[in-house]
């Protein structure tokens, strides 16, 4: 036989499946005792309010989400952008740096030329002053003064020596003039590349400090909806799961009241099994026999319908309408091995019986086990064969286990 355990193992919404016959007899037995859970009714339109909150809220941060996904490809976008400022922002500081020193060797340069053009510019005036006031002397003069043959020679070297070097200071004067004018021009362009320069860094180091700021207040924004939606989410679950707490302790107040009130009933009435851990439990002072047939229904109630099932072997995956009373029967010692539909309208003795009734005809097979249906019909709605009510009457062979 199997057993609760197995079952469980088996079937993983077993007890997502059982919570809803909690529910059904927790229900019944309160609308027979006339108790309703204070307050229930007030913290479920709470808690659906909560959880309406939560889901507004929950959309809006897959909103910012999936806002900040859209703007992830423009800000990596702007970020390259910022790099490729940067690189030329770097680029033009190290090529005013270089024109800045150029323009400071220029400069002193300029200032050497402009000493040196000074100082050949004095020496010159200063020659043609000499030349003015004591004349140039000519060659026959020369011959005429001269005293020997040496001295001749002396005074004509003198004169070429005189000539030369004033040659030469017009020459370099000339030359010096020229230097500075060129200098000069050079100065000028690099004063204004310098100009130029700074010019340019100035303004991408505005378009930086711009790019930059609209993205941190971009990261900012996203961050700050974000942050602000999954606070009050926060807020939200922590007021829901509070809801849920009370609401759960109300319903378990009243579960157990309505067990007691069920259990005193039964008692009073000649004794209905209840459902109270998601298994249909057997009713003080049931046979062993009913027993052991509720603990075998528990142990197939969920498992799926499958047309021949059960009759091969008792041990099977699922069972059909009459392999599952099958089943049952044999689990207490009354069946020896499967039995068809048709077979259960000559089984045992006829008519209902106190705890167990068998409802069969050529077709289909159910039956009642204290109070209970148990029935494959009720599989298709209630995801167990268990269920309170119902089941088709017309047409079946009505039987009983014998002593039952």
């Amino acid at each position: 036989m199997l057993s609760r355990t197995s079952v469980r193992r088996q079937n993983p919404l077993r007890r997502a499946l059982f919570r809803a016959l909690i529910a059904a007899a927790t229900t019944s037995a309160m609308l027979a005792s006339n108790l309703v859970p204070a307050g229930a009714g007030s913290l479920q339109d709470q808690i659906s309010a909560q959880q309406t909150a939560a889901a507004s809220l929950q959309s809006q941060i897959s909103s910012d989400s999936a806002e900040i996904s859209r703007n992830a490809g423009g800000i990596a976008s702007a970020r390259a952008r910022l790099n490729t400022l940067q690189i030329q922002l770097n680029t033009r500081v190290a090529e005013l740096r270089k024109v800045q020193g150029e323009l400071l060797a220029a400069r002193t340069r300029l200032v050497q030329l402009e000493n040196r053009l000074r100082v050949a510019s004095a020496a010159l005036a200063n020659n043609l002053r000499a030349s003015y006031e004591t004349g140039s002397p000519n060659l026959m003069t020369v011959l005429l003064n001269a005293n020997g043959f040496s001295d001749l020679l002396e005074q004509v070297n003198f004169a070429q020596r005189v000539g030369h070097q004033d040659a030469q200071i017009v020459g370099t004067t000339r030359t010096a003039r020229t230097a500075v004018f060129h200098e000069a021009v050079r100065l000028g362009a690099l004063e204004e590349r310098d100009r130029t320069l700074t010019d340019q860094i100035l303004s991408q180091r505005n378009q930086v400090a711009a790019l930059e700021s609209a993205l941190v207040a971009r990261q900012i924004d996203a961050a700050q909806a974000r942050s602000g939606a999954q606070s009050r989410l926060t807020g939200v679950n922590s007021r829901l799961n509070s809801l849920r707490t009370k609401l759960a302790a109300i319903e378990a107040a009243a579960a157990a009241q309505a067990q007691q009130s069920a259990v005193q009933v039964n008692q009073s009435v000649g004794g209905i099994a209840i459902d109270t851990s998601g298994m249909v439990q057997p009713p003080a002072g049931a046979p062993q026999a009913v027993r052991e047939m509720i603990a075998a229904g528990n142990a197939i109630a969920t498992l799926p319908y499958i047309w021949g099932g059960g009759h091969g072997s008792f041990q099977a995956a699922g069972y059909d309408c009459s392999g599952s009373v099958s089943y049952v029967l044999a689990a207490a010692g009354l069946l020896s091995s499967p039995e068809v539909s048709g077979d259960f309208e000559s089984y045992g003795d006829p008519g209902p019986g106190r705890w167990v009734t068998i409802y069969a005809n050529a077709g289909h097979v159910w039956m009642e086990i204290a109070g209970w249906r148990f029935d494959t019909v009720a599989l298709a709605y209630g995801g167990t064969r268990w269920a309170q009510g119902g089941g088709e009457f017309a047409g079946f062979v009505v039987r009983h286990p014998p002593g039952l």
